[in-house]
Parts: C-alpha cells; sequence; structure tokens
C-alpha cells in the first residue's frame, strides 16, 4: 500500500472515530434540551394543577361564605377562581402528552363540572331568589340542607383532591424517572466519550509511530546505502521492499548504484587505456626527440671548434627546444598519473624558467620584461613551466601593438605570491 493511502486511511478512521465521538455528544446534547423543555412543561403543568386546586378550595369557601352571609365579594372571588380554573383546562392538554395524565385530566375536569352543575351553581341561584320572597329563602333553606348537610358534595371533593394528588404524583413520578434516565446517560455518554477519544488518541499515536517507524528507517537504510556510495563501495545495495514510494525510491537508487558501478568500471577501463596510450606515445615521441639530442651531441663533438658562434647559438636553440619537448611529454605523464602518485616538488627558480620558455618561443617585434628578480619556489616544476608557457604564448600570438611588451613581475604576501 502506497504510504499516502495508509496515512490517508488512517486519518480517515481517527476521523469516523472523532465523528462517532461528536455524534453522541450531539444527542446527548439534543436529549438534555429535551428534557429541559420537559422539565420545564412538568413544571408548567404542576404549577397550573396548584393553582387549579387552590383555586377549587377558595371557589368552595367563598361559596360557603356567600351562601351564609350573602356578600357580594365572595361571589365575586368564586367567579374569578371560577373563570381561571377554565382557563387552566384549557392549557393543560396542550402541556400533557402522557395518556394516564390525560384520562385523570379529564376525570378532574368532569369532577368540577359536576360539583359546579350539582351544587354550585343551583345553590347561588336559589340564595339569590332567598333575598327577594319568603318562598324562595325557604326553598333555598331546603335546597341547601339537601345539598350541602348531607356527605355527596363532601365525597365529591374528597375524589377531586384525590384525583389532583394522583395526578401531581404521577408527575411527580415521571419528572424522577425522566431524570434518573438522564443522568445515566449523561453518565454513559461521559464514559463512552472518554473511552473513544482515549481510543481515538491512542491509535492516532500508533498509526502514526508506525508509519514513521517505517518512513525513517527505510530512509536511514537508503542514507547509509548514499555514504556507502559515497565512500567508494558503488555496489551498495538497500532493501527494496513494498511497492509504496519508499520502495519504488529504494529499486530507482539500487538502479542507480548499479548504473554508477558499471560507469565507475567503465571509467576506470577507460582511465587505464589512456594511462597505457600516454605511456606509448610518450615513449614513442621520446625516440626521435633523443635522436635529434645524440645528433646534435655528434655534430658539437665532430665539428665542435669548426662551429661558428652564429651555428653555436642554432644549435643551442635546438636542444633547448628538444628539453622544452621532453619536459611537455613528462608533463603529459604527469597529468595522468594525477591523483594516483604523489607530487614531487623541486627547488624552482623562476628567473631561469622564464629565460627558458623565452628562448624557446619565436617571438620577432615583442620583447620580454622582468623589472626584478623573480623568487625560488619550491613547487612542481613542470606544471608551473606550462602555466607560464601558456601565459606567455598567448600574449606573444595575440598582442594587437606594433611591437609587443612582456612584463613579468611578482609581490610578496606574506603567506603567497
Amino acid at each position: 500500500m502506497k504510504i499516502a493511502n495508509l496515512i490517508f486511511l488512517s486519518f480517515i478512521f481517527v476521523l469516523v472515530l472523532f465523528s462517532i465521538t461528536t455524534y453522541i455528544n450531539f444527542r446527548q446534547s439534543e436529549e438534555v434540551t429535551e428534557n429541559t423543555e420537559y422539565f420545564a412543561r412538568s413544571t408548567e403543568i404542576v404549577r397550573n394543577s396548584n393553582r387549579f386546586q387552590r383555586n377549587i378550595l377558595n371557589m368552595v369557601s367563598c361559596l360557603r361564605g356567600y351562601l351564609l352571609t350573602g356578600e357580594e365579594y365572595l361571589i365575586q372571588a368564586y367567579d374569578t377562581a371560577l373563570k381561571e380554573n377554565e382557563s387552566i383546562l384549557r392549557e393543560l392538554p396542550v402541556l400533557i402528552t402522557n395518556t394516564d395524565e390525560k384520562r385523570l385530566l379529564k376525570e378532574i375536569s368532569s369532577l368540577n363540572n359536576q360539583w359546579i352543575q350539582s351544587f354550585a351553581t343551583p345553590l347561588i341561584e336559589a340564595r339569590n331568589r332567598a333575598e327577594k320572597s319568603e318562598s324562595g329563602f325557604i326553598s333555598f333553606d331546603r335546597l341547601y340542607r339537601e345539598k350541602l348537610v348531607k356527605e355527596d358534595e363532601q365525597n365529591l371533593q374528597a375524589k377531586l383532591q384525590q384525583k389532583f394528588r394522583e395526578f401531581s404524583n404521577y408527575e411527580y413520578r415521571n419528572r424522577e424517572a425522566r431524570k434518573q434516565i438522564l443522568d445515566s446517560s449523561i453518565e454513559g455518554t461521559k464514559e463512552l466519550s472518554f473511552y473513544l477519544t482515549m481510543c481515538s488518541v491512542v491509535l492516532g499515536l500508533l498509526v502514526a509511530g508506525f508509519v514513521a517507524h517505517r518512513i525513517s528507517t527505510r530512509i536511514v537504510r537508503m542514507v547509509n546505502m548514499a555514504d556507502s556510495i559515497a565512500s567508494g563501495n558503488y555496489n551498495a545495495k538497500t532493501d527494496a521492499t513494498g511497492k509504496d514510494e519508499l520502495g519504488r525510491l529504494a529499486l530507482a537508487l539500487n538502479h542507480m548504484a548499479w548504473v554508477l558501478s558499471e560507469n565507475i568500471t567503465l571509467l576506470k577501463r577507460k582511465n587505464e587505456e589512456l594511462d597505457q596510450f600516454a605511456h606509448v606515445v610518450s615513449h614513442d615521441l621520446k625516440a626521435p626527440l633523443r635522436g635529434i639530442d645524440n645528433v646534435l651531441t655528434w655534430i658539437d663533438e665532430d665539428l665542435g671548434p669548426e662551429i661558428s658562434p652564429k651555428m653555436r647559438e642554432y644549435l643551442d636553440l635546438i636542444k633547448g627546444r628538444v628539453n622544452r619537448s621532453e619536459n611537455l611529454i613528462q608533463g603529459m605523464l604527469s597529468y595522468t598519473r594525477v591523483g594516483k602518485e604523489k607530487a614531487v616538488t623541486e627547488e624552482v627558480d623562476l628567473n631561469q624558467m622564464m629565460q627558458e620558455i623565452w628562448e624557446s618561443l619565436s617571438s620577432p617585434g615583442t620583447r620580454l620584461s622582468v623589472p626584478r628578480p623573480l623568487p625560488v619556489l619550491q613547487a612542481e616544476k613542470v606544471p608551473l613551466m606550462q602555466v607560464f608557457s601558456n601565459l606567455i604564448s598567448n600574449a606573444v600570438k595575440y598582442h594587437d601593438k606594433p611591437e609587443g611588451a612582456i612584463t613579468v613581475y611578482h609581490e610578496d604576501r606574506d603567506t603567497h605570491y
């Protein structure tokens, strides 16, 4: 599997765990919100229930007081409580969702209506008529004894109070049950969220550690391979396991090392051939130069006294050119040995070197000037001579003056010239 795909799948897996945790917390928050709304609704139900029950007690008290005293403010208080209860009976069915509570509310409403229609309303009407005539008073007294002295009205009120207690207790039980369920759900959600979060973190760390270890160890092996190649071991290899990016990189490195090894081998073979060629060429070139030098020696031995000064100058010039050619051939051999043999230095007099170089060049119309003596150096003679020869010969060939002037000078800089 590709490393990119492995990292992507690991990230997706951890993301899924976090998404599950977030969803659970979201659902729990919805349950808390729903339960909060339920408690608010339940509180409103209990409050209205208590108001309704209090109003009934007020209605009973005001009714009895009015029947005994005939005070108008008592019947007004009765009417106020009656209207408020009618409003409560319209609001409670909207708030209540439980079937049993709705049943109890219907029974309470039925008992309340029965009390109003059977006792309160007839007695109030009879009391109003009692003030108008003697017969009305007698009729009211008879009705009062019939309705209130008997225990029917008290039994009805007792049933009504009992239904109210059942209604309130039922609501309180529901609230307590909902509270316990919510507390249990919150506790379970906390534990589940904690475990999922810890699982996500642990898995994330394990995946990150695994990926880091898998990548770093293979990269270290490739770095070691590169160091081995840099130190000259061109046959170094690394494990090219896997079909991911690092596996392909390892294959490419192995192929590169193989190609480099082949090229180095070929280069060594070419260098050996070049060395052999240089030795052969130098040997073949030195042979005619030695022949020329021998001929000049023979001429000098056979015709020494008879050689004119001018001819002597020409012979010395030829010998100088032969020596310079031998030095150039020796320089070519030294160049082929660069990096293979330790360079040999010697004491080099630059003044004598300048003279030899200048005498070996054909330079009509050009003069060489050395204002002050040049230093004596400890250096490799042939490469240094090649440097000055190239500089001076270029100056002779390419100057654009009618008469060329070449100046060679030096400065002593303590650590170098």
